[in-house]
């Protein structure tokens, strides 16, 4: 398709063109939002998460994962997070190191990375585990997924097989009070 029409298509659905230098491969049904350039690479948000350059190409981070955005100073500081347990439907998350990415033109992304990311959090709530530490348990959307999923982002020094117990229990109790229609 010729650039003109990629034009005319993307003024009249909304989509966005994918920016040059981009080599990430789009699923079908995802759709652009936004796009900057950074010095790193080109940035792309779309209906299923960010896509973030990295040196094997570009990445894409669902929404859900994305725990921290900070866009300050033309850098935006994303701080991703990976799962590494799954407890009775689950998960436990940890934060990976922050990244920055200083963008050249920003545009729309920062926008549309905080409505996104603030989207998918359907409900939030602190626990403090007595003499163990404390955690973060948070409800989110996933792109392409029906219902939630419960994530649990415990405090530095938490305990962590304490913690997989306390989530087990409020999981099972979540399952119940679905179960029950309550």
């Amino acid at each position: 398709m010729t650039s003109l029409l990629r034009r005319v298509r993307a003024l009249l659905t909304g989509a966005h063109e994918l920016p040059t230098g981009f080599d990430g491969e789009l699923a079908g049904e995802e759709r652009v939002l936004a796009t900057a350039s950074g010095t790193h690479g080109p940035l792309v948000a779309t209906n299923h998460g960010l896509w973030l350059p990295e040196e094997s190409g570009a990445r894409r981070v669902g929404w859900h994962l994305l725990s921290h955005v900070r866009w300050q100073d033309g850098v935006i500081g994303i701080v991703e997070a990976e799962e590494w347990q799954w407890v009775d439907g689950a998960v436990l998350l940890r934060d990976r190191p922050r990244r920055d990415f200083r963008l050249n033109a920003a545009g729309k992304l920062p926008d549309v990375v905080h409505s996104r990311v603030t989207r998918s959090i359907r409900s939030t709530q602190y626990r403090e585990l007595p003499d163990v530490g404390g955690a973060r348990f948070v409800r989110r959307g996933v792109p392409g997924r029906d219902g939630t999923v419960l994530q649990v982002r415990a405090d530095p020094g938490t305990d962590e097989a304490a913690l997989v117990e306390y989530t087990r229990e409020v999981a099972r109790r979540l399952e119940s009070v679905a179960e029950n229609g309550e």
